[in-house]
């Protein structure tokens, strides 16, 4: 970068006061929660992630310097939230992802569906998306998700987003295209479930047996060392 696109000091010194300020409201936003998932938490979170990225890249422009603070996620977090703050409706948006992990077992229950129902004709139960339709069709998402492996599917990745709006939607207004208009901004939370948190975790606990095995062998190690200063003592008594 050439001199003359380098931020001032003074500029630098600005994005700092901001993650101070940033810091300060996160606080106050913690102290205050009203729960486990506080909107306000959450903007404040953002806030402050924005905050520290800005003061990063200045930092390091300037004088070629990094801070040593990380914030998880701050890459793939939501904007601030700018929707009412009275919602007078909600959405709901939900994905979940499946791996068809035994077809034949999808095709007996989707077989089984058909019997009862008493269905002629050709049976959509003999291909796998005719299957996936009949049981989709049969049972709520939520039955499906707890009963999975039974009907020979695998759980991938899920999200759920709960966006907020000053008056509900006209019926039938955004059924053909029902994912495309979600306004960030509008969303009042969301969870993820990934196997990638999964894979963190492990990694975690492998660190801390690797460490614990190293404690036990530390361990093993000085008790030899004493079991073998014990027998030596006797040994230096009878040659006095």
């Amino acid at each position: 970068m050439s001199d003359a696109a380098q931020p001032t000091a003074a500029e630098v010194r600005a994005a700092a006061e901001a993650v101070k300020t940033a810091l300060d409201r996160h606080l106050a936003a913690v102290e205050r929660r009203s729960g486990e998932d506080d909107p306000a938490v959450y903007e404040a979170f953002n806030q402050l992630a924005a905050a520290a990225e800005v003061y990063d890249e200045l930092l390091y422009d300037r004088y070629d310097e990094v801070t040593p603070f990380e914030i998880p996620g701050a890459e793939d977090a939501l904007p601030p939230y700018t929707g009412p703050e009275e919602p007078n409706a909600l959405s709901v948006l939900i994905r979940r992802d499946y791996a068809v992990a035994e077809p034949q077992r999808l095709l007996a229950q989707a077989q089984r569906i058909e019997a009862a129902d008493g269905d002629e004709g050709s049976p959509a139960s003999g291909t796998v998306h005719g299957a996936l339709g009949l049981l989709f069709g049969e049972f709520e998402p939520d039955e499906i998700a707890s009963r999975h492996k039974e009907f020979g599917l695998e759980e991938g990745d899920s999200t759920l987003w709960v966006t907020a709006a000053d008056e509900p939607a006209e019926p039938g207004e955004w059924l053909e295209a029902p994912f495309e208009q979600v306004d960030a901004q509008q969303v009042v939370c969301r969870f993820d479930v990934s196997a990638v948190f999964d894979d963190e975790v492990d990694a975690l606990d492998e660190d801390e047996e690797d460490e614990d095995a190293e404690d036990l062998e530390d361990l093993d190690t000085d008790l030899d060392e004493d079991d073998e200063d014990e027998d030596l003592e006797p040994l230096d008594a009878d040659r006095r």
